[in-house]
């Protein structure tokens, strides 16, 4: 017989050992909405939201939506909202039931539910994790593309905006004609200064619309910037069935992650908002030297596992980690060519920061596959590697490994491994990629310059610059002639 599904009819029932809410969520009051609800959200905002509601209660429940797919809502719904946070690491595995988040909402069939929660005096806080490419913008430059399909729709069509930026504009604009009551947007999305980075993209968005609109916005809304930081892979069927075997319940949502978590945020509100900081977010002045050292330090070292290591046979994060050359390929790159470029915030040991790095990879209870970090890495490699390239670049410092991972993406788009055996490129830019591969051909120089030419990419600076193009181009060469294992050895014996 099938387990119960998980509810508040049954929370009482979950297994000893088990952690439930610290407070009561049948009883709780939403006041934020939280655009993009999947895995990470669940596994990170909303985690800190409920234990900030143990400590401090407040009306700060989350409606979350979901942007592209119903699944999450049709998961969640049936069980009262309520979900299993999974923590796994080699010491063993913790539970606990999460209910801060008290509604879930698709914006594909539940539109005016959607712009009611957005644009609702009770809501003061609007969250963001709708990843890289869900901003429409230009990841080179960081301005709005306005050429964008979703982007040109939006303009014409606010009400019925597919674009993050075009709905956020369309309920900033009801709450303008309504109540007029101040609203802090809040993106948790790994981009650089990704506060300021929303507010421009909203106030292009906005004036384009109705200049007016964008000067009460630039007046009464606040845009912090943040840095998130955990590792959470995508939820298997195997997940779900030891975690209904471990809870005694039937949940078909949970979120499955590692210990470590950091959350840093300005502290810069327009608004009232909970109690963050007593769950153990950092809220500070100056999130700048904490996100750059996690764009640069982790989430380049993960795509450079990524890229690289998928080539090289490995399916999962930890299989390249176990590999004595790549982890000192990330040693090096770290050490050499990334560390030089930070601003270490105070009191942070940058070295044992990287060292907790390599134990995070290595975690085998956490399999996070390749294939997923290496999504859509056209919206990912500006700022998470071609950052240290320009810095490098302008003190005269050297670049080469951040060249290898960049030969190593450009490797991984072309869509076949080193068997010969095609790759599922996930980017909004595949077809350009494929194009590309196709019209060089064999040659690798010829394709090569073909993807440094993607402006959006790779701005108008670095396909002119050598000192960066032809490292690129000598690594990829090696790539496609002796293959990704080779090339890690190579490189870390130079």
């Amino acid at each position: 017989m099938n387990a119960p599904r998980l509810s508040f009819a049954t929370l009482a029932a979950a297994a000893a050992g088990v952690v439930r809410p610290g407070y009561a969520p049948e009883r709780l009051q939403v006041g934020i909405v939280h655009l993009g609800i999947g895995a990470f959200h669940r596994a990170h905002q909303a985690l800190y939201t409920d234990d900030a509601l143990a400590r401090a209660g407040g009306a700060w429940g989350i409606c979350g939506v979901s942007l592209r797919s119903a699944d999450v809502r049709d998961r969640l719904a049936p069980q009262d909202c309520l979900y299993t946070s999974v923590e796994v690491s080699p010491a063993g595995v913790r539970r606990r039931v999460v209910g801060s988040v008290r509604e879930v909402l698709f914006l594909g069939d539940q539109r005016l539910d959607v712009h009611r929660r957005l644009a609702a005096r009770e809501t003061r806080i609007i969250t963001l994790t709708v990843t890289e490419k869900g901003y429409c913008h230009e990841p080179a430059t960081g301005k709005l593309d306005f050429a964008h399909p979703d982007i040109v729709h939006d303009l014409v069509q606010p009400d019925a905006s597919r674009s993050v930026v075009g709905l956020l504009t369309w309920a900033l604009a009801q709450r303008r004609a309504t109540h007029g009551a101040p609203l802090t947007l809040v993106c948790c999305d790994n981009l650089p200064h990704n506060g300021a980075l929303l507010r421009g993209l909203v106030d292009a968005f906005a004036r384009a619309r109705d200049p007016a609109l964008a000067d009460w916005i630039a007046r009464t809304i606040a845009f912090p910037s943040t840095m998130v930081d955990r590792i959470v892979p995508a939820t298997t069927a195997d997940d779900i069935a030891r975690n209904d075997a471990a809870l005694g319940l039937e949940d078909r949502a949970p979120v499955v992650h590692e210990p470590f978590i950091q959350w840093v945020i300005e502290d810069a509100f327009a608004t009232e908002r909970p109690a963050w900081e007593l769950a153990g977010a950092t809220l500070t002045d100056d999130v700048a030297p904490f996100e750059s050292m996690k764009l640069r330090l982790l989430n380049a070292s993960h795509s450079a596992f990524a890229y690289l290591g998928f080539l090289a046979g490995h399916e999962y994060i930890y299989q390249v980690a176990a590999q004595p050359d790549f982890i000192a390929l990330m040693r090096r790159y770290t050490a050499v060519e990334v560390s030089p470029t930070l601003k270490i915030p105070a009191g942070v040991d940058v070295a044992a920061y990287c060292e907790a790095l390599e134990r995070r990879f290595a975690n085998p209870a956490l399999p996070h596959r390749t294939t997923q970090i290496a999504m859509d890495g056209s919206q990912k490699l500006p700022q998470r590697i071609l950052a240290t390239v320009r810095a490098n670049l302008a003190a005269g410092r050297p670049v080469e490994l951040a060249a290898l991972a960049v030969a190593g993406w450009m490797r991984y788009v072309r869509g076949d491994d080193e068997h010969g055996q095609p790759i599922r490129v996930s980017d909004p830019l595949a077809s350009r990629f494929a194009s590309i591969a196709t019209g060089s051909g064999k040659d690798p120089v010829a394709y090569a310059r073909g993807l440094l030419a993607l402006s959006p990419i790779f701005g108008d600076d670095l396909p002119d610059d050598a000192r960066f193009t032809g490292p690129v181009i000598r690594w990829l060469g090696a790539l496609f002639s002796d293959g990704a294992a080779a090339t890690v050895a190579r490189a870390v014996r130079a």
